[in-house]
């Protein structure tokens, strides 16, 4: 009876601890979400050009590979965590500015932004209810990934010599749009079962999926424009 005992109170110890992780990951993932999209605002409003963008996008790449592991478990992880959704914010303006400027572009903006509330809402809310295991899902994500990557590569060498392949770029923002839903059950998953128990690293995860299923919606929207 004392290991039935201690059983029981070891899993509900660590069904307190993944709540607490969850409700601090959505308390920060909808602040800096927050925070990313006054900076695309900001962004936007001073016309903000591409070299910029692009230089801000490689920093916050920077920050999650190199800076975020030795900071995520203190308070400096989050002035870091801030940064990195402050500069991806501000890197989007030049892109959305672009989409803006397209007929019915603001629109589309407002489909993407609907559509990946949905997506995330949706897919969270399904996890959360079943409370469903999606770790085997990783090696299929790992898989995935592989493949996206390649695929972007390519497309980015085939512009460069003046190719375009606007069914391959239209196949690839559907499958990050795929790869992303599967990134948020999983990363869900793994936080309400245990798996990832650092709120800031699991904020990040989530709002680079988020992110990205959003950029990917425009493309499909727009056409790939």
């Amino acid at each position: 009876m004392q290991n039935v005992s201690s059983i029981q109170s070891i899993q509900s110890t660590s069904q307190i601890a993944a709540s607490k992780v969850l409700r601090n990951t959505y308390l920060l993932l909808g602040l800096t979400l927050g925070f990313s999209a006054l900076c695309a605002g900001i962004s936007m409003a001073v016309e903000l050009g591409y070299g910029i963008s692009l230089v801000m996008s490689l920093t916050a790449m920077g920050l999650i590979w190199f800076v975020l592991p030795r900071t995520a478990n203190s308070a400096n992880g989050l002035l870091v965590v801030f940064a990195f959704t402050g500069l991806v914010g501000g890197s989007l303006g030049p892109m959305l500015n672009h989409y803006v400027h397209l007929a019915n572009g603001a629109n589309i903006i407002m489909q993407a932004l609907g559509g990946t509330a949905a997506v995330f809402i949706g897919l969270s809310a399904y996890v959360l209810t079943t409370r469903k295991n999606f770790n085997f899902l990783s090696g299929f994500l790992a898989a995935g990934m592989m493949l996206m990557l390649v695929i972007m590569f390519f497309l980015i060498g085939a512009s460069f010599f003046g190719y375009q392949f606007s069914a391959l770029s239209l196949a690839y923002s559907a499958g990050i749009v795929l790869l992303m839903s599967g990134m948020i059950l999983y990363q869900t998953s793994e936080i309400i079962h245990g798996g990832e128990t650092n709120y800031i690293m699991a904020t990040t995860s989530l709002f680079l999926s988020i992110i990205n299923l959003f950029t990917s919606l425009l493309r499909l929207l727009s056409g790939n424009e």
